[in-house]
């Protein structure tokens, strides 16, 4: 299966801002909506926050809602996520995800619904 390229990981103290990009080299990215998810050791995945393909529509989960922040550039066939007032709890692997241009924005998220492309994933470490 055809992997995103994913990059902007780190460790990061408690407060500070990392900003993850996701590259799609090989696909019409303005025909798919784009997501992150995370998912911390033991715990289940999360959709973390995803964007429609025009960008008009995102979905955010409430525990990073005021904090993080998506956005596309169609042009160069990358998402990112700006990520900030970051904290310990937000400690996870971070993947990229493409679903088809059908698929609503918000199950994407909550879902994973749609979902045809992932990353190999991005470590994100926030300390005390």
């Amino acid at each position: 299966q055809e992997q995103l390229d994913e990059s902007g990981g780190g460790l990061v103290q408690a407060g500070d801002s990392l900003r993850l990009s996701c590259n799609d080299p090989g696909r019409a990215f303005s025909n798919y909506i784009m997501g992150w998810f995370r998912q911390a050791p033991g715990k289940e995945r999360e959709g973390v926050s995803c964007m429609s393909s025009s960008a008009s529509s995102t979905y955010y989960a409430d525990s990073v809602k005021g904090r993080f922040t998506i956005s596309r550039d169609n042009a160069k066939n990358t998402v990112y996520l700006q990520m900030n007032s970051l904290k310990p709890e937000d400690t996870a692997v971070y993947y990229c995800a493409a679903a088809l241009v059908l698929t609503p924005v918000q199950a994407m998220c909550t879902k994973a619904l749609g979902v045809h492309y992932w990353g190999q994933g991005t470590q994100v470490t926030v300390s005390v």
